[in-house]
């Protein structure tokens, strides 16, 4: 699947308080003190952009089956890279170097779609190893198997989501670990 979003393009307004809340939604699950404390993530600026894409894909991964939802989605896609923006700018980077690094984070969140879609489509240990690639560094494929058994049942739990929940913005990520995923 090619993601059709255009970073260029001037977007229709998907309700701005909903694209916040869902981002919002993404970055807090992202977060998540067991992802680094349990699952190996790295507890660096690239650990955590790694699991927030992660998020974010399995999102827009739902809102493209979600009728009405690419609006919502270039508008997700949108937030995502002003927020990267942001946290360049927040860190120090210079107006120069912000537009090659936007290009890097681009590149990054592309390849991470399309290997995630490729790896899920694959099976459950074509995921791990993606997630134990793309997050892990390559180490800790035990904990790779982890996030991949989350992916599937946050996957699968978006997936019983209300299409109206979803563009409302009124769902929430299951937990980070489940018993089951500890196996």
């Amino acid at each position: 699947m090619v993601w059709p979003f255009n970073h260029f393009r001037k977007p229709r307004q998907a309700p701005r308080g909903t694209i916040e809340a869902i981002y919002g939604m993404i970055v807090t699950q992202a977060r998540e003190p067991i992802f680094y404390r349990d699952l190996g993530v790295p507890d660096t600026v690239n650990g955590r952009f790694d699991l927030l894409l992660l998020h974010l894909w399995l999102l827009l991964r739902r809102l493209r089956t979600a009728q009405g939802a690419t609006e919502l989605s270039q508008a997700l896609f949108d937030r995502f890279c002003e927020d990267m923006d942001d946290n360049l700018r927040e860190m120090g980077v210079g107006d120069q170097t912000v537009p090659k690094r936007m290009r890097a984070f681009g590149e990054a969140f592309y390849g991470r779609m399309q290997a995630y879609d490729q790896a899920a489509d694959s099976g459950s240990e074509a995921l791990a190893a993606a997630i134990c690639r793309n997050i892990l560094n390559g180490d800790g494929l035990h904990q790779a198997r982890q996030l991949a058994a989350y992916a599937r049942a946050t996957e699968a739990d978006l997936g019983r989501t209300d299409e109206a929940a979803l563009l409302g913005a009124s769902f929430r990520f299951p937990p980070a670990l489940t018993e089951d995923m500890t196996r």
